[in-house]
């Protein structure tokens, strides 16, 4: 299982990313990122010059996945650092581009703590940026590696749940290397089950309003020669009464101390299903979607989307985004003025979680003393845990 997944880099050592990376042409530094909006009909890339570009492009949903959006502010901060721009203003535009999402602001403090480092230490302007970008290159790295370990982690632990078969694995959302600066969470571990040559069948859910499911986890999965359907959210039901779901496999956005789970808008309903038909229910996520900070579920604030996203289907993007050219007018699907409820997020209560991996090991049953002793160990502790 190792040499599968080996972490990939480029020349210069540092992780391949499909979705983000950072460039120094002539002009200055910028961030490159593949827009997801405008997956999978084609892939275009978008350039970031400055932090309110990537600020947009984190809200309008091209750069999104916990994990990647941890790396993505932490190259913003340095982006604002090496250009000259106000690090602090840009820190702080850039933390709150989504709120539930806790890898975000972890990655941009990261990056602004060693920029302020370098400065209290001495350093001029240019070494305080060069800090910073050294600080985002670390998460990359570490994210990257992180992602390695939970596919390794939540193989065995599938193995051991579900020993010795061929595993039909149901996933929401969107959770491979286009969320991570590596594989990915939720779907590196279906990846790995499917490279072992013990994939019966990927069941995507469509993830209702935007697809993710449909246009981006269906799109990873065919680039990776896997067997996989999608499905609209509302037949996942039939699917489990037939006795088709063998595991599910999501990731998350934040993980409050006493496991609860923040993800995607229609998890929590997957995993009241899993629970009835007595199919484990597997949350993959790295350790930084854990905050300590958030007791519970009641201390996870949820973001709140445009009702539009809900009541019309958009029109494709202009196909040059420099051209200037507006995108086709979007269809609506419902009344003129209708209220629409759009929550990005639900949350999924910690004692219907079978098991959380992280790259530290897996903690099952889920429990606030079992979390937080497996995200307090040191990077390198990365063995089983059942509690």
């Amino acid at each position: 299982m190792a040499d599968q997944h080996a972490l990939r880099t480029d020349a210069t050592g540092y992780p391949v990313s499909a979705a983000l990376r950072w460039e120094e042409p002539p002009e200055g530094p910028v961030i490159v990122l593949l827009d997801q909006r405008r997956l999978p009909a084609e892939e275009a890339e978008l350039v970031c010059t400055d932090v309110p570009a990537l600020v947009e492009a984190i809200r309008t949903l091209a750069v999104r996945g916990a994990p990647l959006l941890g790396v993505a502010g932490a190259y913003g901060v340095a982006l604002a650092a090496v250009r000259g721009f106000d690090v602090e203003e840009s820190a702080a535009m850039l933390a709150h581009a989504r709120p539930t999402a806790v890898n975000l602001a972890l990655g941009v403090d990261r990056a602004v703590e060693e920029y302020r480092a370098a400065l209290k230490a001495g350093a001029d302007a240019r070494r305080a940026g060069e800090a910073a970008l050294a600080a985002a290159r670390a998460v990359h790295r570490e994210d990257a590696r992180a992602s390695s370990l939970m596919a390794r982690h939540g193989f065995d632990l599938l193995d051991e749940l579900l020993p010795g078969g061929a595993y039909q694995i149901l996933t929401h959302c969107n959770t491979g290397s286009l969320v991570s600066g590596g594989g990915g969470t939720a779907f590196g571990v279906a990846r790995a089950v499917h490279e072992a040559g013990r994939l019966r069948r990927l069941w995507v859910d469509e993830t209702r309003p935007l697809l993710q499911g449909a246009r981006l986890t269906a799109y990873e999965a065919a680039r990776a020669g896997m067997a996989y359907t999608v499905l609209t959210d509302n037949a996942a039901g039939s699917l489990f009464a037939s006795g088709e779901v063998d595991a599910v496999l999501i990731g998350a956005d934040r993980i409050a101390a006493d496991g609860a789970v923040a993800n995607k808008v229609g998890s929590y309903p997957l995993a009241v299903l899993a629970r009835y038909h007595h199919v484990p229910f597997v949350v993959v996520a790295p350790c930084t979607t854990v905050d300590p900070g958030t007791e519970d579920a009641t201390g996870i604030e949820v973001e709140q989307r445009p009702g539009h996203e809900v009541t019309e289907f958009p029109g494709p993007l202009p196909a040059a985004p420099e051209a200037g050219g507006a995108p086709v007018a979007s269809v609506a699907v419902a009344p003129p003025g209708v209220q629409a409820y759009n929550p990005a997020f639900d949350i999924t209560p910690p004692e219907l979680v079978t098991a959380i991996v992280t790259e530290n090991g897996v903690v099952s049953p889920v429990t606030k003393g079992g979390l937080a002793e497996l995200c307090d160990r040191s990077r390198s502790g990365n063995g089983m845990m059942s509690i």
